[in-house]
């Protein structure tokens, strides 16, 4: 690390981390750090996701979600050829299993089509059996923009980036306090201190408290929900040829659980979505009492609990029984056995809540005085991670003091 004042110094070395600091030492800003709190890069959320490239099928037409989605898996594709990144554009099924999904399905096709999805095509439940012979449905979407990678690689090759033009990267540096002595910021941690101009948050799972540290209101509080997997056993691979989703519960911003084929192999069935008592609690019983604490007397928790506790319990129970979760996956696959599954990952997402019990389900940036604060980067985050690189580094050239 160099004894210096940095221009910028980017909190957090997961793909929005390393996509905005490859952004902006491709803009010609090379005085640059990115500061990981863990031994390796996309620990965390990048790390532990399912790899799909999402299409922007789901989201509001003119959402940051939406616009960063399109153009960021356009981009996201370019990046993978011209750097000979193993990815495949296989395309998915959303499928309806039920006459009540159907309206909910009806808005994912009109959002696809006003989103620029241009192959987009709604399939009969005989059609669906075309591209998944074991599915069930009465109806469906082929989409055929999605696709799958491995985002470690991803991650991999931002990195070169960013030293080959300049930049460095300090892992095992946490982030504890933020001091803002004159003109500069700086932040330390139990092995030494960092001095910077400018900082950008990209902390994920501590996106808020980066903030407070440095005297912003969030506005929010990030509240951990895990999610697990399971994993086909090798035999029954070809029951899934690519990705197969159901059509979602538009009251939540999860996606439900679903079967995604590995671009390194193998299928994934998953993921729930259970409230984690840790902000990095990837087991179930993981547990953090700082991290407990923090929720339980916030507000907006209570607030959705009331809501949402009967989701919750059943997020819960599945989580607990492998019996339901199979369950829920045969609403698709009607051949799927427990027989059929081992114990897969686990991921741990991000949620940011307000205080007022609304689960935010669009990026939330805020910008202050030398200083850009990603507190929301939900899905599609890593397929956009270009686009919102890019988006964030145009916020640092407006307002940031930089040496270019």
């Amino acid at each position: 690390m160099r004894e210096c004042i940095y221009d910028v110094a980017v909190i957090g070395g997961g793909i929005i981390g390393l996509a905005t600091a490859m952004a902006l030492v491709r803009s010609g800003v090379h005085s640059l750090i990115v500061l990981e709190a863990k031994g390796k890069l996309a620990a965390h959320q990048t790390g532990n996701n399912s790899g799909v490239i999402h299409s922007g099928l789901y989201y509001k037409p003119g959402s940051l979600k939406a616009v960063n989605c399109v153009t960021g898996r356009e981009a996201l594709y370019r990046f993978c050829r011209e750097n000979n990144i193993a990815h495949q554009a296989c395309g998915k099924l959303v499928v309806a299993t039920r006459e009540d999904e159907i309206p909910a399905l009806d808005e994912l096709e009109k959002r696809g089509k006003a989103n620029g999805l241009e192959g987009l095509r709604r399939l009969s439940a005989a059609e669906l059996k075309e591209f998944e012979p074991h599915v069930a449905g009465i109806a469906g979407l082929r989409v055929v923009e999605t696709g799958i990678v491995d985002y470690g690689k991803v991650c991999e090759k931002y990195a070169e980036i960013i030293i080959a033009g300049g930049g460095d990267i300090n892992l095992n540096f946490l982030v504890t306090r933020v001091k803002k002595p004159g003109q500069e910021l700086v932040l330390i941690s139990s092995v030494g201190e960092v001095h910077c101009r400018n900082l950008v948050n990209c902390a994920g799972l501590h996106s808020d408290r980066v903030a407070s540290m440095c005297g912003i209101d969030p506005g929010l509080q990030i509240i951990p929900f895990r999610g697990e997997y399971y994993k086909l056993v090798p035999e029954r691979h070809g029951l899934v040829r690519n990705l197969i989703y159901p059509v979602p519960d538009p009251r939540f911003p999860f996606l439900g659980v679903h079967f995604t084929r590995m671009i390194t192999g193998g299928v994934e069935a998953g993921p729930n979505a259970v409230l984690a008592f840790k902000r990095h609690g990837y087991r179930k019983f993981s547990l953090s009492p700082l991290d407990t604490a923090q929720f339980v007397f916030y507000r907006g928790f209570w607030i959705m609990a009331a809501k949402f506790w009967k989701m919750g319990l059943g997020e819960f129970y599945r989580s607990f029984s492998k019996k339901a979760f199979v369950k829920a996956l045969q609403r698709l696959l009607p051949e799927i056995q427990a027989d059929d599954l081992q114990p897969g990952g686990a991921g741990v997402r991000a949620q940011a809540l307000e205080a007022n019990g609304f689960l935010v389900d669009d990026f939330r940036i805020k910008e202050a005085e030398g200083m850009v604060h990603v507190l929301n980067a939900p899905s599609p985050a890593a397929t956009a991670s270009i686009s919102i690189g890019q988006s964030i580094t145009a916020m640092a050239l407006k307002n940031f003091s930089l040496n270019r």
